[in-house]
């Protein structure tokens, strides 16, 4: 990493910069002599809102808990707007911390769980109440502040965690799943509550999720684990459209795929033959013309004719399918179908027919929406 992060900046006053980037530098862990964590670099840009999404045992919550000092590691180091904290112990790092279990201390009330970082701090007198009622004012907890946890809804004792959790101003703030056991329409819901409170407190923000739809809402950038390994970095609409390898792909949702091989460049994509049929996908300079592929394609870049002189503008003929399953999903119809290669997934518009299971059709791909990847994949 480069030697301009050597030294600790002189702290901003509130408003005037955004605090909280977070280097990762070379980080790995091992855990009776496994490895979980390879050598990993990360940047978390201050003021950003950034995920950590995968499957169990990706090493998601382990890097999480790295950054907050909770688990020694193996090699690398952690720096926090520029000051190196690897050997700080966790107090002393300016970070909050939300669990998936909130953590709350159930013999207090609202308004003394969000007190409690502060009075350890030895925040006394007027500047203690002001800073709780500004906490209370930011997750909307004023009229639930005399309440203990018991008393509470899992939506409420989340938002007093992540208000316990804010008081103290950290630079950084890391959540460790904390929508994860609640259902999914209180999870939209508190997801965009955490976003509006995030973004009102400026504070940086790292968050550890499995759910796909959460990173999609909360994130500006995200990182997708697997193995131990950081895959892939971006913007949720970036990695979702334009997956590096078959992991991200199929990870981030419903994906087709087809064994193409690369026949060259024109009209600023790349031409793949898929068996009879040739298709445009995205520009991918790494494949030389002759090169074998997987063509991936989402659900919805897919749509279905009755036959070749039915595909629409815009799109090409990839393949010569059965239907053996559509089903209508509300606000679309999702059609299984499958030839001699394999099996398919697509989701049409819910105003559209419904095919019938056993009918034959043609599947078309949006012009320039597929990504080519490596066969090995």
């Amino acid at each position: 990493m480069s030697s301009t992060h050597a030294a600790a900046p002189t702290a901003p006053a509130r408003g005037e910069t955004k605090r909280g980037e977070v280097i990762v530098d070379q980080v790995s862990c091992d855990f009776s002599g496994t490895r979980v964590l390879h050598e990993t670099d990360l940047t978390v840009e201050a003021g950003e809102f950034f995920t950590l999404l995968g499957p169990s045992g990706s090493g998601k919550t382990t890097l999480l808990r790295i950054i907050a000092g909770l688990i020694d590691f193996t090699s690398g180091r952690i720096a926090i707007d520029g000051a190196d904290v690897t050997k700080l112990p966790t107090q002393q790092r300016d970070i909050g911390f939300v669990f998936q279990n909130y953590a709350l201390f159930p013999h207090l009330t609202v308004a003394q769980n969000i007190a409690f970082g502060l009075k350890i701090r030895k925040v006394r007198g007027q500047q203690l109440i002001k800073r709780v009622d500004e906490i209370l004012e930011l997750t909307e907890l004023g009229a639930l502040k005399d309440r203990h946890p018991a008393q509470l809804s899992g939506g409420q004792q989340q938002r007093v965690a992540l208000g316990r959790a804010l008081a103290q101003r950290p630079r950084v703030l890391l959540l460790d799943e904390p929508l994860g056991a609640l259902d999914r329409r209180l999870r939209q819901d508190l997801g965009s509550e955490i976003r509006r409170i995030q973004q009102e407190s400026e504070t940086t923000a790292i968050y550890v999720t499995h759910d796909q739809e959460e990173a999609y809402i909360l994130s500006d950038r995200m990182g997708v684990m697997e193995a131990g390994y950081i895959r892939q970095v971006g913007a949720p609409r970036e990695v979702y459209s334009a997956p590096n390898s078959g992991f991200v792909a199929n990870f981030l949702g419903e994906t087709n795929s087809f064994a193409g091989e690369v026949r060259g460049r024109e009209q600023g994509g790349t031409v793949v033959r898929v068996g009879e049929f040739a298709v445009m996908a995205a520009a991918q300079p790494g494949l030389a013309p002759g090169a074998g592929c997987i063509v991936s394609a989402r659900p919805e870049q897919i749509r279905l004719s009755a036959t070749l002189s039915d595909v629409p503008a815009g799109y090409d003929p990839v393949a010569r399918v059965t239907v053996t399953e559509a089903r209508f999903f509300g606000q679309s119809i999702r059609v299984r179908l499958a030839d001699a290669n394999g099996s398919y997934l697509v989701d049409l518009d819910s105003a559209d027919p419904i095919p019938e299971a056993g009918s034959h059709a043609v599947m078309s791909i949006r012009s320039h929406s597929a990504v080519l990847l490596p066969p090995t994949q």
